[in-house]
């Protein structure tokens, strides 16, 4: 494949919205030259006989196990909010609403 040229990473980097010198586009283009180039090995191994994977260890939920417990009750829960009303937290506003 050929190789990521100045003018292609200038181009992107103009879609992204991003400002980069003359010499950061220049280093990006290798980077990404590089990057290209360990794809394309990856890509030319033979894995046919290697079964798709989702994580390299093979991993299961390490949580806790999910149990109910009692919770706290509305009173309880209120019992020490600042100030509560109908049953909620009351909070001062943020918004203002015409």
């Amino acid at each position: 494949m050929s190789a990521i040229t100045f003018e292609q990473v200038k181009h992107l980097a103009s879609l992204a919205l991003i400002e980069m010198t003359d010499e950061e586009l220049t280093a990006m283009a290798s980077e990404l030259d590089v990057i290209v180039a360990s794809v394309e090995t990856m890509s030319q191994k033979a894995t046919a006989d290697i079964p798709a994977t989702s994580h390299p260890i093979p991993l299961e939920n390490v949580f806790r196990e999910d149990v109910p417990v009692t919770t706290l009750t509305q009173e309880e829960a209120l019992s020490g909010a600042p100030d509560a009303q109908d049953g909620k937290f009351r909070v001062p506003a943020i918004l203002d609403e015409d």
